[in-house]
């Protein structure tokens, strides 16, 4: 299975940007979908964005208009862009993918967002 580094997170304050990158152990062109998704204290996981092969894009309604989720082929990487970010888009954000092996996950990277 791929191996997936998240990078990226910190702290921010509301209306700030951040952006999030997925370092793959292997190259991402062959891999179906990749993705985000993120759990916040006392919530469970919820997908944020994800992109497949073929470059079709999906969002969960939550953060339309503001995240922007792009890959690398070069840099086997995936981004995850947030701007205008809200108090309650702090949480730990996992980068994953989905492949013939089945889904692999990153160890995931905390974003905490101040009012």
């Amino acid at each position: 299975q791929v191996q997936l580094v998240e990078s990226g997170g910190g702290l921010v304050q509301a209306g700030g940007s951040l952006r999030l990158s997925c370092l793959a152990s292997q190259s991402i062109f062959s891999i179906a979908a990749m993705g985000w998704s993120r759990r916040a204290p006392g919530k469970q996981r919820e997908m944020v964005a994800s992109i497949t092969r073929h470059g079709a894009t999906n969002y969960a309604d939550s953060v339309k208009g503001r995240f922007t989720i792009s890959r690398d082929y070069g840099k086997n990487t995936v981004y995850l862009q947030m701007s205008r970010l809200k108090p309650e888009d702090t949480a730990v954000y996992y980068c994953n993918a989905a492949d013939a092996y089945g889904t692999s996950w990153g160890q995931g990277t905390q974003v905490t967002v101040s009012s």
